[in-house]
């Protein structure tokens, strides 16, 4: 569904797990930081909320999207993490560099999660222009890094 649709701050919080022995990996882009900060506190308080210990979720940064996917597995190779919260943004320019990112941190991000078999979330906003990613990112469609945060506890339900 279009995120014009839905508020990425929305969820239904009936049935999530006990989260409090759980431990987290949130893997943060630098490129574009005042927005995937942003995301990233979305996702952290999101975890903080539904049980999760402050001593649990480990924050890595890398420097851009493009390497959300290696950063991702080095969390997920570690048995200390249950599931992995990949956080960046994407947003289309002047060539086609956007897709080629894209797709490449979709199809690594979905390698790492079966290679490891854990939860890896794809918490990857992608936009036209910089205020949609900010609108996405605690603006008027709520905040991608919650949804993502949301998407991995309910994930670790299914494994159990």
């Amino acid at each position: 569904m279009a995120t014009s649709l839905k508020n990425l701050s929305d969820y239904n919080s009936d049935k999530l797990p006990d989260i409090s022995g759980k431990r987290f990996g949130i893997v943060v882009a630098e490129w574009n930081k005042e927005i995937t900060d942003a995301l990233c506190k979305g996702a952290y308080e999101t975890l903080l909320k539904h049980g999760a210990r402050p001593e649990n979720i480990h924050r890595n940064t890398v420097p851009g999207s493009f390497e959300l996917t290696l950063g991702s597995q080095y969390l997920a190779m570690s048995n200390e993490i249950d599931a992995v919260i990949a956080l960046g943004v994407v947003i289309k320019g002047d060539t086609k560099h956007d897709d080629y990112i894209c797709h490449a941190v979709a199809k690594g991000l979905t390698d790492v999660a079966l290679k490891f078999n854990k939860p890896v979330i794809f918490g990857l906003v992608t936009t036209n222009d910089e205020q949609q990613a900010k609108d996405r990112a605690g603006g008027k469609h709520g905040n991608k890094g919650v949804e993502a945060a949301i998407t991995a506890i309910q994930m670790l339900a299914l494994h159990n």
